[in-house]
């Protein structure tokens, strides 16, 4: 069964190539859950027309996703390793934990600081190095593959079915980092994670929050 290494580090896409979002929205508080609405559906950025609106309602109302406020969800936003820290550790009810923050970069007092403790010492996330995390930069899909990856492992998920995965049908398999590899595999056997109408896998191409409420839903059975 191939396994990483938790404490591997995320080097196969540095800040450099995915940049920090230049608004970062709700980047130091937890994100809104737009109570007093009632009930009803009512952001206005996710309209029942958009292929986004079943999985972000699935998203919400199971409790997986907030709004970025109280009126709107940003479906188009990409997601930043902060946020997607706090997805896991929300999605695991935001356990009480003694783990302290070793990233520089992850400032005190941030909506992702205790997530990204957590994870770290539960090896589900890794920095670029001891130092740094970079919560406010873009995750890529293949780094998010690998956090889920972990995850599963962390839930004593049998990961097998990567081993029998074949990706090299990807006309970007090259670029997929070597730690990303078995998470990849993984992600595209248990149809977590796809490939696009081209043939690419897009490993390095940025994740938004509706495909994260895609992939939060598809796991919600799984473990």
């Amino acid at each position: 069964k191939v396994t990483i290494d938790a404490t591997y580090k995320e080097a196969g896409a540095e800040p450099t190539t995915s940049p920090a979002p230049t608004t970062e929205p709700q980047a130091t508080e937890k994100p809104s859950d737009g109570d007093g609405k009632d009930g009803d559906w009512w952001f206005k950025d996710v309209p029942e027309t958009t292929w986004y609106y079943s999985p972000i309602k699935d998203a919400y109302y199971g409790d997986r996703m907030s709004g970025m406020s109280d009126d709107y969800f940003e479906p188009e936003t990409d997601i930043t390793r902060g946020m997607f820290a706090y997805a896991i550790y929300r999605r695991e009810g935001l356990p009480a934990t003694d783990a302290q923050n070793k990233f520089e970069d992850v400032k005190a007092d941030t909506y992702y600081e205790t997530a990204i403790a957590w994870a770290t010492e539960n090896g589900i996330v890794a920095g670029y190095d001891d130092s740094h995390y970079g919560p406010d930069d873009q995750i890529t899909r293949e780094q998010m593959a690998a956090i889920l990856y972990r995850y599963a492992q962390f839930k004593n998920y049998d990961v097998s079915v990567g081993e029998d995965t074949n990706i090299l049908d990807f006309t970007d398999a090259s670029d997929i980092s070597e730690y990303a590899i078995p998470a990849i595999q993984w992600a595209v056997g248990e149809q977590i994670i796809t490939g696009f109408d081209d043939m690419t896998m897009r490993p390095l191409h940025n994740a938004t929050r509706a495909q994260m409420a895609v992939i939060l839903n598809s796991i919600a059975d799984m473990f």
